[in-house]
């Protein structure tokens, strides 16, 4: 399948799974509740460092860390774990309910928590080893400016793709992190091609997105100093557009990848896809 055919067929995935998430909108509390509960982390971080010195607040906010110290790499790892907790419990409800709902059900915000307490020890374990990832990148990283950068950047790509299906896998089969990465590193070689194209057009429909909120957004700015109150306005509703976008991304994206590990796994086309499409995401 060529390039282009390959993102023509993602971009039919992703909107078949638009038509889920209008199904199930609430879907998208899932992806909100996971950036206030990072933004609460990131605070309850940052508070108690403020007496520590500056340095061990970039820690937290910059992921900057300077030299050898051991207990800003500690502070790091601890910082990442919990984030990633955060992070994978959420978007472990958003699959599960989108299972659900590939499998004919109809989910409430409940039944993915639900889902996601029963797998939160094997959540606990891969945000271990996700944040330990992260530190061994960010050690890498901070070795060489430049050099270090590029290395960690693809080794970074490199992770990112062989753990694709690794929360499908912990939420519904509770696999142990080594396993999870295995079934996920053997899912992503059969649908390689197919998963990247199709978040690559989740990807554009973000930018779309992005660049819709962008009108409001710029007209409000030139509408301030003439037009106060009605700029105000114009700039509150480009940002609210932005932040909806980004909902909606997030949520499709593991709507997606529900419906791709379904596929993969059972061989069942899930409502609402269509058979040649998925067929060929795994050729």
């Amino acid at each position: 399948m060529s390039f282009f055919n390959r993102i023509a067929n993602g971009w039919s995935l992703a909107k078949a799974s638009l038509k889920v998430l209008r199904l199930d909108p609430e879907l998208m509390l899932f992806p909100l509740a996971s950036a206030v509960a990072c933004l609460v982390v990131v605070a309850s971080f940052a508070l108690p460092l403020f007496g520590m010195g500056g340095d061990y607040l970039d820690v937290i906010t910059d992921d900057k860390v300077t030299g050898g110290d051991i207990l800003a790499y500690v502070l790091l790892f601890l910082f990442y774990f919990v984030n990633y907790f955060v992070i994978i419990f959420f978007n472990s409800a958003l699959v599960a309910c989108a299972i659900i709902r590939f499998k004919g059900g109809d989910p409430t915000v409940m039944d993915g928590i639900k889902a996601a307490t029963s797998a939160i020890h094997y959540i606990a374990l891969w945000a271990l080893v996700a944040a330990t990832v992260g530190l061994i990148l960010k050690i890498v990283e901070s070795r060489s400016e430049n050099v270090g950068r590029i290395v960690a950047g693809l080794l970074g790509a490199a992770w990112s793709m062989l753990t694709f299906f690794v929360v499908p896998i912990l939420v519904v089969e509770h696999q142990k992190p080594w396993e999870a990465f295995k079934r996920s590193k053997n899912i992503m070689f059969k649908s390689w091609g197919e998963t990247l194209a199709s978040s690559f057009s989740l990807g554009l429909f973000n930018l779309i997105v992005f660049l819709v909120a962008a009108v409001p957004i710029v007209a409000g700015v030139m509408l301030v100093s003439s037009v106060g109150a009605l700029g105000y306005a114009l700039i509150a509703v480009g940002i609210l557009l932005v932040i909806a976008g980004v909902l909606c991304v997030s949520a499709l994206d593991s709507i997606l990848l529900a419906g791709l590990y379904i596929y993969a796994e059972e061989g069942v086309v899930p409502e609402g896809f269509d058979q040649e499409k998925f067929n060929s995401a795994f050729q």
